[in-house]
């Protein structure tokens, strides 16, 4: 059994780490603590779309939520990820032509995938993508959504550099290209919208 205290952090973070834990350990049950109710009812979502079954109780300062593999699941598997689709987003526009009309295509599509139930694993950014998830951009509050249901945002720091916003990432996390190629290559599926 793994225990995470997260009580102290917030969304996305307690839904970022636990479903870290539950891929890094297949199988093995995890107990949460978190501090507010936005980040219990992420976990619960969370749960459920990894099949795992989830039992709340709540404490002093949040909540503690124990969650267990569903034995039920076909061949013993406790985890079952149909696909692994990864988001790539290379520009801060959907598509090429107009770009005040890619800027609100890519919205649109954010908002959208928001809403969907089989959700990419990861959004990768690069290259110009990156400035999306830095200060001034209009789509962080979006990034910080759909971190909250679990997808693993993550910006590439070598462009970050490049555009000198490093110390402006608000949304996700800095990743490296050796992690972006590796996950691209294993993936199921890759979405280039």
């Amino acid at each position: 059994m793994i225990t995470l205290d997260l009580r102290t952090v917030q969304c996305p973070h307690p839904v970022i780490q636990s479903r870290k834990a539950l891929l890094n350990e297949p199988g093995c049950e995890l107990t949460v603590l978190v501090g507010d109710e936005t980040a219990r009812e992420n976990l619960c979502r969370l749960a459920n779309s990894l099949s795992y079954t989830t039992e709340v109780s709540s404490t002093d300062d949040g909540f503690r939520i124990v969650m267990t593999p569903d034995r039920a699941q076909p061949n013993g598997k406790s985890l079952i990820i149909p696909r692994r689709t990864i988001v790539l987003l290379a520009a801060e526009t959907m598509g090429s032509g107009d770009d005040e009309l890619g800027r609100l295509l890519l919205k649109n599509y954010l908002i959208t995938l928001i809403e969907l139930t089989d959700l990419p694993e990861a959004i990768f950014l690069v290259n110009a993508g990156v400035k999306l998830v830095c200060e001034g951009s209009e789509l962080l509050e979006i990034f910080d959504k759909i971190g909250c249901l679990g997808v693993d945002i993550a910006a590439c720091g070598l462009c970050l550099d490049f555009f000198h916003l490093k110390e402006k990432q608000k949304a996700g996390r800095t990743t490296n290209m050796l992690e972006i190629a590796t996950t691209l290559q294993s993936a199921d599926g890759v979405i280039r919208p």
